[in-house]
């Protein structure tokens, strides 16, 4: 396909044309106009009394104006006004005119122009048939009157349609290639928002993960380890910790199977979205799966009334644990929101199982404190007395970063770091609401 530049290449100047259609519509115009005032040249020669040739050339310049119109409308009108008297330019006058009412001339000066054309035309008119027939005055008047607005209203008022569509239809692309391009970065935006959805639900499911099983694992790791130490020695002690064991192992399948359920779930749930628009719905369905799967591990998470089990899974490890719970729950017979209960259970939970990694044998104390408008815990265990059974437990170091992103999350305080006794100090204030 050949583009615009090359056409006008080949069109030659005068290069303002934007089409090569538009060239050959002018040049046709002009050419039919110079033949149209040579013609009539060859008349106003004889009536000035010049010779005749000089009559068609002038004939012909005049017509041939015609071929600038796009260029210079205003003055192909002029021209078309200059050249009424001679009878000359029929055709020039009223394309002139109707190519300056569809240009983006300035309105006054369109009538203007319009104007000094309809005089023009009608003084021309009412002295060429007052000296042609004897008629009453007032027909020659009203007569002149309807050939200058005939000549000159009708093309004005086509060319002011044409224009006013013209741009009517420029602003419609204009606005259609403005949508396209909102569009584009609306789709570009909601694939943004789909991606940060799915970093943020694999960060979610990590940490998920992570606190269910570490913990579960880290118990069955300790229990075995007491097993094996005392297998010869006390058969009634191994029996206790095999079926702790085994305990231990199904509540971590349980949990695993749920999490896996809700994972499973999720995305027949979003699927019943809508898709109204095509970027919207990418990031609407990964926010609704997101949604659904928290919406989900939050219903069927753990709850503040666990953590007394909780503990006593440590201290059926082997851990010296004590609990100490300050308030008899929230105030007023209110209840805590699931988010806050499970965000409060798994940073106690993962507190614990960095004592059995790290902190084998050292006493830990556990305290949950009901305070107004919020909520809060503490694990601390004492010095390290060293590896219990020689368990060594492998640490990922995400577990402090996956409690301080839950508590953050809700709005909460996470404060986690040594203490002078040289033990190990976490700590969380959730806020109730």
């Amino acid at each position: 396909m050949t583009s615009t530049g090359e056409e006008q290449g080949r069109a030659g100047p005068p290069l303002w044309w934007a089409r090569r259609r538009d060239v050959v519509v002018d040049v046709a115009l002009a050419g039919v106009s110079a033949a149209e005032c040579a013609w009539e040249g060859i008349r106003f020669a004889d009536e000035a009394g010049i010779p005749v040739p000089l009559g068609v050339l002038f004939g012909v310049v005049v017509g041939a104006t015609l071929v600038l119109r796009r260029r210079w409308p205003i003055a192909v009108v002029l021209v078309g006004i200059a050249v009424a008297p001679a009878e000359v330019g029929f055709l020039l006058s009223v394309v002139g005119m109707y190519t300056l009412a569809s240009s983006e001339v300035p309105r006054r000066i369109i009538a203007a122009l319009a104007s000094m054309s309809l005089v023009a035309t009608f003084i021309v008119m009412y002295l060429k048939t007052r000296g042609d027939v004897e008629a009453d005055p007032g027909l020659v008047v009203a007569l002149s009157g309807f050939v200058a607005v005939a000549l000159t209203v009708p093309p004005m008022l086509l060319g002011l349609y044409i224009g006013a569509r013209r741009r009517l239809m420029e602003s419609l692309q204009e606005r259609a290639d403005s949508l396209e391009r909102e569009l584009s970065l609306l789709a570009d935006r909601a694939e943004e928002r789909a991606e940060w959805a799915r970093t943020e639900e694999r960060t979610r499911i990590a940490r998920e993960m992570h606190d269910v099983v570490a913990h579960r694992v880290s118990l069955m790791v300790v229990h075995a380890a007491a097993l094996e130490a005392v297998a010869v020695k006390d058969p009634a002690r191994a029996a206790k910790n095999a079926a702790l064991v085994g305990d231990m192992g199904r509540q971590a399948l349980t949990e695993l199977r749920e999490m896996l359920g809700v994972l499973r779930a999720a995305p027949a749930k979003a699927a019943v979205a809508p898709a109204a628009a095509v970027g919207a719905a990418v990031g609407a369905a990964v926010v609704q799966v997101a949604a659904a799967s928290v919406a989900a591990g939050v219903d069927e998470g753990p709850s503040l009334e666990e953590l007394e089990a909780l503990v006593g899974q440590s201290r059926a490890a082997g851990m010296a644990v004590e609990m100490v719970v300050q308030g008899a729950g929230p105030a007023g017979g209110a209840v805590y929101s699931a988010e806050v209960e499970q965000t409060a259970y798994r940073v106690v939970q993962e507190a614990l199982t960095n004592c059995h990694k790290h902190a084998p044998g050292a006493r830990v104390v556990v305290r949950l404190a009901h305070r107004e408008g919020e909520v809060a815990m503490q694990v601390e265990n004492g010095p390290c007395e060293g590896k219990a059974d020689g368990v060594g437990l492998p640490s990922g170091g995400n577990g402090l970063v996956g409690m301080r992103e839950r508590v953050l999350g809700l709005g909460g305080v996470f404060v986690s770091g040594p203490t002078d006794a040289g033990g190990f100090r976490v700590s969380a204030v959730l806020p109730v609401r």
